[in-house]
């Protein structure tokens, strides 16, 4: 069974989770989702966030927003409890919440807490949102998707200077196609979705997601002296590696885009595949010679 093996998801009606979605892409999905008809839920760790974009959004009770560690599997369940409560269960689950790993720097840089964090929130948090959610979406039996935030940085090919971060995103996106290969095995007509955003660089929470990050998870020593990093510092930095302006992402489209193809039930939900097709048999043609393969395109 592949792509178009079940009907797209009609959303109106329907009611959606968005981690992270109160701020940066996920924000843009949950737009996108409300103009479509649906309910959604906002999950994020930040408080203020969701007030801010639930009265930005004024979208009555079709929008809900709970506080969310995605770390934390007491809370992930409260988020489903709270979900199932107001609006009988969730059909469209965008797994979304990401973070760098706050070290930058070379890979010998990066501490055990700049890997516990990244991989807390980027891995750990998509496998506890699939253990908790996905057993009440198959019981329910009605059409449902799961969607998974990657990145071309690590879910393609790495960037070099962003080692724990791309690990992370290798991971989820290994993880959703075994997801995938088992939904398929279950006859329930559940399906997942990984989403690969691009566009250019994108002016998200993400760089400067370490404002969140636990006391105990914080660097202990002084590595780079880089915790985060504003999106202006970004596009200088690429800028300067590049010798040119670097495109910059409109988020607005991006979500839209990425809830048009959890919508269709694309497995893979990506643009510019054609180029990534070539990155990766450059990649596979290193590798049967037993070469280092190429790393991802990006100027960083």
């Amino acid at each position: 069974m592949t792509d178009g093996d079940l009907p797209p998801i009609d959303p109106a009606g329907r009611t959606a989770v968005v981690t992270g979605g109160a701020s940066g892409i996920g924000r843009a999905i949950v737009d996108s989702l409300l103009a479509r008809g649906a309910n959604v839920v906002i999950a994020d760790i930040e408080t203020a966030a969701i007030n801010r974009t639930s009265a930005e959004l004024d979208a009555g009770d079709r929008l809900l927003g709970v506080v969310t560690d995605v770390m934390d599997e007491a809370s992930v369940r409260a988020l489903a409890d709270a979900t199932e409560a107001a609006f009988g269960g969730c059909d469209l689950l965008f797994l979304n919440a990401g973070v760098t790993s706050g070290g930058g720097g070379l890979p010998w840089q990066q501490e055990p807490n700049d890997w516990r964090w990244c991989f807390g929130v980027n891995v750990f948090g998509v496998g506890i949102g699939v253990s908790e959610f996905v057993p009440r979406m198959i019981e329910r039996g009605e059409p449902a998707q799961i969607i998974v935030t990657s990145s071309g940085d690590g879910g393609f090919a790495p960037v070099a200077t962003a080692s724990v971060y791309a690990a992370s995103k290798a991971a989820v996106s290994c993880f959703t196609e075994a997801l995938q290969l088992n939904l398929l095995r279950q006859g329930a007509p559940v399906r997942a979705s990984v989403f690969y955003p691009s566009g250019g660089l994108m002016d998200t929470g993400l760089y400067t997601a370490a404002r969140n990050r636990h006391d105990h998870l914080q660097r202990q020593g002084e590595g780079t002296g880089r915790t985060s990093m504003t999106f202006d510092q970004l596009v200088e930095r690429v800028a300067t590696a590049t010798g040119s302006t670097p495109a910059i992402a409109d988020i607005d489209e991006l979500g839209a885009f990425a809830v048009d193809g959890a919508l269709a039930r694309r497995f893979i939900i990506a643009r510019d595949l054609d180029t990534t097709g070539g990155l990766l048999h450059d990649r596979a043609d290193a590798i049967a010679r037993g070469e280092l393969p190429p790393s991802h395109r990006i100027g960083l």
